[in-house]
């Protein structure tokens, strides 16, 4: 007599654990092209010249890329409602056009573009952003459900990559000796056709998986760890060293393409040569019970074990299940709004200003500068990933709020160091405000899915990061009167200490706050937390529990899977 096993149900299990893999292969590839806003201090000087306009509308230019994120729930709601080849699609669209008409009149194909118009195209490029980051998002945190901080860390840290891999294309394509107008047309026409081509290639892959039952996925995720970490250091160390040739740029260009694109595939690869290989494994299990070897086994079919190895731990639901309008007549989302807007933002500003900082006080490694915010922001958006996967190794868990506690306060810190006019100084708190902004952004992630649930994430998450235009505008706003103000009228450059001092004492003194915010909320979900970490610690003792079988049949052991084993069958 056969009995019935599930190894005819392992194919479409195991591929579909690939699917989801795959997904966040796909999720990688779409954030590591989708920080075009990044490169706008790379063709900013062109557009000046060409619009004659001054250094006050320039920044209001840099705000209008953050300004289309006010209209990031039109993402959301379109995320909810059709499918995300569609949206991924429109997002990459909405930047071919925002991007490809600026790339024209940079080029002199267009004639004349008046400065509300180039406004206009860049909230068009800035909200092509959020479509496409609607999308990784929400892939990511339902296909990983059990370890979203750990899949959205990885994925988001990607972005602060793409500054880097768009210079060195820039860099290959051009020489040394190439025109800052030429190098403008590259980075702007990379902008316009990178992000479409890439939408287009993951269309397919970038969706939710429905895989069952959710496995343990460790060794993938310490194999990603493992290429992300590499990718990021190989990535530091080619922007602060030399060109030794005129080929570097072209070989750091495919080094990126083989980290990025083709290593991840290793993963999803791996996954599904596992498969076949526990298939063959599960089909020699099948075997013909002599009826009279079992016992008192009713009516010929065998109590399927849960399959216990395999579980995971899955996280416990949200503090509340709720969408926009229950949202924001929440106490809590208010806090959480302002301890991003005073946090994060107030990073986000910094480096926009980046540039005139470093020429204010006399600091002429603009770029060393720039490339040390960015290698810094990516380790920061990987960090915490690290801690929370090694937390949950160890059985313990650290309440988000309190992640966001640890990180304002150095925020605050570093603005109070950079009124020292050391440029060790200014370096230090480069890499303190990258790492801790980038560190922010990440966590932001699964904390808006912890506090408000996944059903919304993607309206909800993109509610809260309007914030980010409204303090580009208002930050950027106040720093750039200052700065006018410390000038003089000196040609609409100021130079000395005296240029940002008093706004890095205000941004101080506004993060000092929203630590204290951080505090407040860590308080109010402290219960929460709790609760979450006794749950998330009974199931693993449930886990390690071993069920006891009886009536098993003679000569055969139970394994954690889905057959007897037979040993002793003739």
């Amino acid at each position: 007599m056969s009995f019935p096993t599930k190894a005819p149900n392992i194919i479409p299990a195991m591929s579909q654990a690939a699917l989801q893999w795959l997904s966040l292969v796909a999720v990688v590839w779409l954030q590591f092209i989708n920080g075009t806003n990044t490169n706008f201090p790379a063709y900013s000087s062109e557009l000046k010249q060409l619009l004659s306009i001054s250094q006050l509308q320039l920044n209001n230019l840099a705000f209008a890329s953050d300004a289309g994120k006010i209209l990031g729930c039109l993402a959301g709601l379109a995320a909810d409602h059709l499918p995300f080849s569609v949206v991924l699609i429109v997002g990459s669209v909405l930047g071919f056009i925002g991007y490809g008409v600026q790339f024209l009149y940079v080029s002199n194909i267009i004639s004349s573009l008046s400065y509300w118009q180039v406004f206009c195209l860049s909230v068009l490029a800035g909200n092509s952003i959020c479509w496409i980051n609607t999308v990784c998002y929400i892939v990511v945190l339902r296909n990983f459900p059990a370890y979203r901080q750990v899949a959205a860390g990885i994925s988001t840290s990607y972005i602060g990559l793409s500054a880097k891999f768009f210079t060195d294309i820039v860099d290959a394509v051009c020489t040394k000796h190439s025109s800052q107008l030429r190098r403008a047309k590259v980075y702007l026409l990379l902008n316009t056709v990178l992000p479409l081509a890439v939408c287009v290639i993951a269309v397919p892959m970038a969706r939710v998986i429905d895989a069952g039952k959710e496995r343990k996925k460790e060794s993938g995720f310490i194999v990603m760890f493992v290429i992300t970490i590499a990718t990021g250091i190989y990535s530091v160390i080619s922007s602060l060293g030399s060109d030794p040739s005129r080929l570097w740029p072209v070989i750091n260009v495919i080094i990126m393409i083989v980290l990025v694109v083709l290593a991840p595939l290793a993963i999803p690869l791996g996954e599904s040569l596992v498969g076949e290989w526990w298939l063959r494994k599960e089909e020699l299990r099948v075997h013909d019970f002599p009826i009279k070897e079992l016992g008192s086994v009713e009516d010929g079919k065998i109590e399927e074990e849960d399959d216990v190895s395999v579980e995971v731990c899955q996280e416990v639901g949200a503090k509340e299940e709720i969408g926009l309008k229950s949202m924001v007549m929440r106490l809590d989302f208010w806090i959480y709004f302002f301890i991003y807007f005073l946090g994060a933002t107030i990073g986000l500003v910094f480096f926009n200003n980046l540039g005139q900082i470093s020429e204010s006080r006399g600091c002429s490694r603009t770029s060393s500068l720039v490339a040390l915010s960015s290698a810094f922001g990516f380790f920061g958006r990987l960090t915490p990933s690290l801690l929370d996967y090694f937390f949950s190794r160890n059985k313990c868990m650290v309440s988000r709020p309190a992640s966001l506690v640890a990180l304002m306060a150095p925020i605050s810190g570093a603005f109070f160091i950079l009124v020292n006019p050391s440029n060790l100084c200014l370096y230090i708190s480069t890499a303190i405000i990258g790492a801790c902004t980038g560190a922010i952004a990440s966590t932001a992630v699964s904390l808006t899915s912890d506090l408000f649930g996944a059903t919304n994430f993607g309206v909800n998450h993109n509610v809260l990061v309007a914030n980010i235009p409204l303090g580009s505008f208002l930050f950027g706003f106040f720093a750039s009167r200052l700065y006018h103000k410390e000038g003089h009228g000196g040609g609409g450059r100021c130079i000395g200490m005296q240029c940002y001092r008093q706004t890095f004492i205000v941004w101080g003194l506004l993060s000092l706050i929203g630590t204290f915010l951080s505090v407040v909320l860590y308080v109010r979900t402290r219960k929460f937390y709790f609760q979450r970490f006794q749950a998330a610690a009974a199931r693993r003792l449930t886990a390690d529990v071993q069920p006891q079988w009886i009536n098993q049949p003679s000569g055969c052991s139970r394994r954690r899977s889905f057959t007897y084993v037979c040993s002793s069958l003739q």
